[in-house]
Protein backbone atom coordinates (compact mmCIF):
# COMPACT_ATOMS: atom_id res chain seq x y z
CA UNK A 1 0.00 0.00 0.00
CA UNK A 2 1.34 3.42 -0.95
CA UNK A 3 1.37 5.96 1.87
CA UNK A 4 0.65 9.66 1.83
CA UNK A 5 1.34 12.89 3.74
CA UNK A 6 -0.76 15.96 2.98
CA UNK A 7 0.32 19.35 4.36
CA UNK A 8 -3.33 20.47 4.30
CA UNK A 9 -3.99 17.93 7.08
CA UNK A 10 -1.14 19.10 9.32
CA UNK A 11 -1.33 22.36 11.31
CA UNK A 12 0.67 24.97 9.41
CA UNK A 13 1.13 28.72 9.40
CA UNK A 14 1.66 29.09 5.66
CA UNK A 15 -1.30 27.16 4.14
CA UNK A 16 0.98 24.71 2.32
CA UNK A 17 -0.83 22.36 -0.08
CA UNK A 18 1.94 19.86 -0.85
CA UNK A 19 0.98 16.17 -0.91
CA UNK A 20 3.59 13.40 -0.94
CA UNK A 21 2.80 9.83 -2.00
CA UNK A 22 5.03 6.76 -2.18
CA UNK A 23 6.52 4.01 -0.07
CA UNK A 24 6.42 4.88 3.64
CA UNK A 25 10.17 5.40 4.08
CA UNK A 26 10.35 7.60 0.98
CA UNK A 27 7.41 9.73 2.13
CA UNK A 28 8.86 10.18 5.62
CA UNK A 29 12.25 11.17 4.23
CA UNK A 30 10.78 13.64 1.71
CA UNK A 31 8.30 14.93 4.31
CA UNK A 32 11.09 15.62 6.80
CA UNK A 33 13.15 17.42 4.15
CA UNK A 34 10.11 19.49 3.18
CA UNK A 35 9.26 20.31 6.81
CA UNK A 36 12.82 21.58 7.37
CA UNK A 37 13.18 23.51 4.09
CA UNK A 38 9.70 25.04 3.85
CA UNK A 39 8.28 25.07 7.36
CA UNK A 40 11.47 25.74 9.36
CA UNK A 41 11.33 22.60 11.51
CA UNK A 42 14.39 20.82 12.87
CA UNK A 43 14.88 17.26 11.67
CA UNK A 44 14.86 14.65 14.38
CA UNK A 45 12.82 11.91 16.00
CA UNK A 46 10.15 14.33 17.29
CA UNK A 47 9.51 15.66 13.76
CA UNK A 48 9.51 12.20 12.18
CA UNK A 49 7.22 10.84 14.87
CA UNK A 50 4.78 13.66 14.14
CA UNK A 51 4.96 12.97 10.43
CA UNK A 52 4.39 9.24 11.03
CA UNK A 53 1.22 10.10 12.96
CA UNK A 54 -0.14 11.94 9.89
CA UNK A 55 0.69 9.19 7.38
CA UNK A 56 -2.29 7.51 5.76
CA UNK A 57 -2.94 5.09 2.96
CA UNK A 58 -2.87 6.77 -0.44
CA UNK A 59 -6.16 6.78 -2.34
CA UNK A 60 -6.56 4.15 -4.99
CA UNK A 61 -9.45 2.58 -6.84
CA UNK A 62 -7.73 -0.43 -8.26
CA UNK A 63 -7.11 -3.98 -7.25
CA UNK A 64 -9.19 -7.08 -6.95
CA UNK A 65 -12.51 -6.43 -5.27
CA UNK A 66 -12.37 -2.61 -5.22
CA UNK A 67 -15.83 -1.15 -4.75
CA UNK A 68 -17.27 2.32 -5.34
CA UNK A 69 -20.50 3.77 -4.02
CA UNK A 70 -22.18 6.78 -5.63
CA UNK A 71 -24.49 8.74 -3.37
CA UNK A 72 -26.71 11.39 -4.95
CA UNK A 73 -28.73 13.85 -2.88
CA UNK A 74 -30.36 17.29 -2.98
CA UNK A 75 -29.93 19.87 -0.24
CA UNK A 76 -29.99 23.62 0.18
CA UNK A 77 -27.96 23.16 3.38
CA UNK A 78 -24.63 21.99 1.96
CA UNK A 79 -22.55 23.78 4.61
CA UNK A 80 -24.37 21.80 7.30
CA UNK A 81 -23.91 18.61 5.26
CA UNK A 82 -20.19 19.32 4.99
CA UNK A 83 -19.95 19.73 8.78
CA UNK A 84 -21.96 16.54 9.25
CA UNK A 85 -19.50 14.63 7.04
CA UNK A 86 -16.54 16.04 9.00
CA UNK A 87 -18.22 14.95 12.24
CA UNK A 88 -18.80 11.44 10.90
CA UNK A 89 -15.15 11.19 9.79
CA UNK A 90 -13.95 12.23 13.23
CA UNK A 91 -16.38 10.00 15.12
CA UNK A 92 -15.84 6.81 13.09
CA UNK A 93 -12.05 7.21 13.35
CA UNK A 94 -10.07 4.00 12.83
CA UNK A 95 -13.27 2.03 12.07
CA UNK A 96 -13.60 3.90 8.75
CA UNK A 97 -13.40 1.47 5.85
CA UNK A 98 -13.74 4.05 3.05
CA UNK A 99 -10.33 4.83 1.55
CA UNK A 100 -11.28 8.07 -0.21
CA UNK A 101 -14.20 10.18 -1.35
CA UNK A 102 -14.94 12.93 -3.85
CA UNK A 103 -17.92 15.28 -3.61
CA UNK A 104 -19.26 17.01 -6.70
CA UNK A 105 -21.96 19.63 -7.19
CA UNK A 106 -24.12 19.16 -10.29
CA UNK A 107 -23.85 22.17 -12.59
CA UNK A 108 -27.14 21.39 -14.31
CA UNK A 109 -29.38 20.60 -11.34
CA UNK A 110 -29.47 23.15 -8.52
CA UNK A 111 -28.64 21.91 -5.03
CA UNK A 112 -27.79 18.39 -6.31
CA UNK A 113 -24.60 16.66 -5.16
CA UNK A 114 -22.94 13.35 -5.96
CA UNK A 115 -20.47 11.76 -3.56
CA UNK A 116 -18.15 9.00 -4.80
CA UNK A 117 -16.78 6.79 -2.00
CA UNK A 118 -14.20 4.04 -2.58
CA UNK A 119 -13.78 0.91 -0.46
CA UNK A 120 -11.30 -1.96 -0.78
CA UNK A 121 -14.24 -4.38 -1.17
CA UNK A 122 -18.02 -4.62 -1.00
CA UNK A 123 -17.59 -6.34 2.38
CA UNK A 124 -15.71 -3.32 3.71
CA UNK A 125 -18.50 -1.07 2.41
CA UNK A 126 -21.04 -3.22 4.24
CA UNK A 127 -19.05 -2.97 7.49
CA UNK A 128 -19.10 0.80 7.05
CA UNK A 129 -22.87 0.78 6.49
CA UNK A 130 -23.44 -1.46 9.52
CA UNK A 131 -21.58 0.90 11.87
CA UNK A 132 -23.80 2.64 14.46
CA UNK A 133 -21.84 5.83 13.69
CA UNK A 134 -22.82 5.57 10.01
CA UNK A 135 -26.44 4.79 10.90
CA UNK A 136 -26.66 7.94 13.04
CA UNK A 137 -24.97 9.94 10.27
CA UNK A 138 -27.42 8.62 7.64
CA UNK A 139 -30.38 9.64 9.78
CA UNK A 140 -29.03 13.18 10.19
CA UNK A 141 -28.16 13.33 6.47
CA UNK A 142 -31.72 12.42 5.53
CA UNK A 143 -32.93 15.34 7.64
CA UNK A 144 -30.81 17.77 5.59
CA UNK A 145 -31.90 16.40 2.21
CA UNK A 146 -34.82 17.28 -0.02
CA UNK A 147 -36.27 14.06 -1.31
CA UNK A 148 -34.74 10.61 -1.34
CA UNK A 149 -31.02 9.83 -1.34
CA UNK A 150 -29.95 7.64 -4.27
CA UNK A 151 -27.25 4.96 -3.90
CA UNK A 152 -25.39 3.09 -6.67
CA UNK A 153 -23.11 0.20 -5.67
CA UNK A 154 -20.40 -0.52 -8.24
CA UNK A 155 -17.72 -3.19 -8.49
CA UNK A 156 -14.63 -1.55 -10.04
CA UNK A 157 -13.80 -3.30 -13.29
CA UNK A 158 -11.30 -0.76 -14.61
CA UNK A 159 -9.47 2.18 -13.08
CA UNK A 160 -6.66 4.29 -14.51
CA UNK A 161 -4.40 6.97 -13.19
CA UNK A 162 -2.24 9.21 -15.38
Amino acid sequence: MRRMLDCREVPSDNDCTLTLTGEEDEVLEAGAAHAVAVHGHTDGEELRSGLRAHLRDAPQATGAGAFVQLIEFRTQQYDQMDMLIDGWTSEIGADRTARWMVMGRDRDRADTYVEVVEFPSSEAAQRNSDSPVTSAFASKMTGLCEGPISFRNLDVVRAETP
